[in-house]
């Protein structure tokens, strides 16, 4: 576990009990927690100043937001992963958030081994996405696929649906191999890399090969991002 060590951590929340909480549940568990924030403004400065390696971000924020925060973090320190930690199991946060560049999403009431596995994998560029909010992110974006087609004027709190892949992305899902494409497919359906092994009858090592060379082919910053190319480009449906 040393290299959980190493993991420098930025808490981002408007109660600080739950700052405090966290503080000690994951100092424990040996990773360092370099600042505290309590709403997105404070976030996004104390992302500039202190580099953390995972932030673990609010949603429900007085003034800015956690999704408005992660957005503008994601562009101004793009070394920080983001890690949405909210109580609040609703698809529109969840898709938000992961649309809005985190790379992960957990509920506030996972337990501390889920907690630091998914800071663990955010860390080195994989994904932590909630498995319940995993499995209906398809029916998310297909929808919204569909009303955005059908001209349907409606929106949800991420503000609407999303916009149709430009060509350049275009381009680059076309460069794909058969194989690259399908270990995309496993991704987007919320497969780990054992998990994708198993069903191609591949190695892990292969299979990692096979997902740093999506993710360099899609100027993906994580799998995450990756799979929402996938899913608006629709490689993946119900």
């Amino acid at each position: 576990m040393s290299d959980v060590r190493r993991i420098g951590l930025l808490l981002v929340d408007d109660q600080p009990l739950i700052r405090m909480g966290l503080r000690m549940v994951l100092e424990a568990r040996g990773f360092a927690v370099v600042g505290e924030a309590s709403d997105g403004g404070e976030a996004i400065a104390q992302a500039a100043a202190l580099a953390p390696d995972v932030i673990l971000m609010d949603v429900r924020m007085p003034g800015l937001d956690g999704i408005q925060a992660t957005r503008a973090i994601v562009h101004a320190s793009p070394g920080s992963r983001i890690l949405i930690l909210t109580t609040f199991d609703l698809d529109e946060y969840a898709f938000a958030a992961l649309d809005a560049g985190a790379s992960g999403f957990l509920l506030k009431d996972a337990q501390p081994t889920e907690l630091a596995a998914a800071i663990e994998a955010v860390a080195t560029g994989d994904a932590a996405v909630s498995p319940r909010v995993t499995r209906r992110l398809l029916d998310i974006v297909s929808g919204r696929l569909s009303d955005a087609q059908g001209g349907a004027a409606g929106s949800a709190a991420s503000g609407g649906a999303p916009p149709a892949v430009d060509p350049d992305t275009a381009a680059r899902l076309g460069e794909l191999t058969e194989r690259e494409r399908e270990v995309l497919v496993a991704m987007a359906e919320g497969l780990t890399n054992s998990e994708i092994a198993s069903r191609l009858f591949l190695s892990e090592s292969t299979v990692k090969t096979h997902v740093g060379r999506v993710l360099m082919k899609l100027d993906a910053r994580d799998r995450v991002q990756a799979v929402i190319l996938a899913l608006r480009a629709g490689l993946v449906s119900l």
